[in-house]
């Protein structure tokens, strides 16, 4: 089924020209008071953001083109154990989705030892350089995301994030289906990082479901980026904020190129919901929990099992069950 509405989240101009970093300015809090309803009724929305030109943007995706050029068999070498943090692709039930995974992408090193792991590019200076230019500002920006979060719960006086983490950069492809092929490139789910920032090329595919159960059809400005709310982010809050579900349907005969920058918490962190947001009208939903023991959980088959939405209730929720 294709989406019901179009383009109907709400659109947030965080650009250098819209928004007085000062954070207690009167813009500043106009802006956090509209991230925290766009996150509390949609689960996301779609940040305008200047820092990131279009000729970077061209060269990013002019590569991740390339990318997908390797034999198979050399994108395999992209490995990592941890769950949705490597190559992933050549699946049955999404035949037209592939992604590439780099971990903590916003260290040099990372960045080089992606390269070298694939062999490519000859030019990794290049390459490094390119995303490096990217990662800084889509650092920036979710920083900025997490303080006007803060400060609209009255939690950012002495606090500049959220928690600590790292940022996962995915790289996808969507191949535009074949004549009676399933054209389903992500299914129905909601993300296990912290939160996320997307980033796509513009093949229109990106479908969020609203807390009505309605599907929108996302058409970002060239200028814009999708922030989406994931389960910790909704534990942390308590339930305020929603993690939202989201999936991609192609259509047409183009193919799809996007890029996630997904916030991870470091290894040990517990994700716990905050004292200040638990109340008689908001009683605690969820136990704390071992963020990495809940990543592993959501790729376990127990969990696959599950609508995406459940499984962190399936994970921290009342009953009580044995540690992985």
């Amino acid at each position: 089924m294709g989406s019901d509405y179009q383009n109907q989240i709400p659109v947030i101009d965080l650009s250098s020209s819209s928004l007085d970093k000062v954070r207690g300015s009167q813009e500043w809090d106009i802006a956090s008071k509209k991230v925290k309803e766009a996150c509390e009724d949609y689960g996301c929305f779609e940040v305008v953001y200047d820092k990131i030109s279009k000729q970077v943007r061209a060269e990013l995706f002019s590569l991740i083109r390339q990318l997908f050029m390797l034999p198979v068999e050399t994108r395999k070498k992209n490995y990592n154990p941890k769950p949705y943090h490597g190559y992933a692709g050549q699946y049955p039930v999404v035949p037209i989705y592939e992604g590439f995974g780099i971990e903590d992408v916003s260290s040099y090193n990372s960045l080089e030892g992606f390269a070298e792991q694939l062999s490519w590019p000859h030019d990794h200076d290049q390459f490094c350089k390119t995303f490096s230019s990217m990662m800084k500002p889509l650092d920036e920006l979710h920083g900025t995301i997490g303080k006007l979060i803060l400060d609209s719960y009255g939690l950012g006086e002495k606090r500049n994030s959220i928690m600590p983490c790292k940022t996962l950069l995915r790289m996808m492809k969507y191949r535009a289906p074949q004549p009676g092929e399933n054209s389903t490139g992500l299914f129905a789910h909601t993300d296990k990082p912290f939160c996320t920032l997307l980033c796509e090329d513009g093949v229109a595919a990106l479908e969020v479901e609203t807390k009505h159960g309605h599907w929108i059809q996302l058409s970002p400005s060239p200028n814009s980026f999708i922030f989406l709310v994931g389960d910790p982010l909704m534990a942390w809050s308590n339930g305020r904020l929603h993690a939202v579900k989201h999936r991609v349907i192609m259509n047409g005969d183009e193919d799809r190129y996007s890029i996630g920058a997904f916030l991870v918490p470091i290894e040990g962190t517990v994700i716990k919901p905050q004292k200040e947001l638990i109340d008689e009208c908001h009683p605690q939903i969820l136990k704390e929990f071992d963020f990495m023991e809940y990543l592993t959980f959501s790729s376990s088959a127990e969990a696959k099992a599950m609508d995406s939405a459940k499984q962190v209730f399936a994970f921290a929720g009342n009953q009580i069950r044995e540690k992985i």
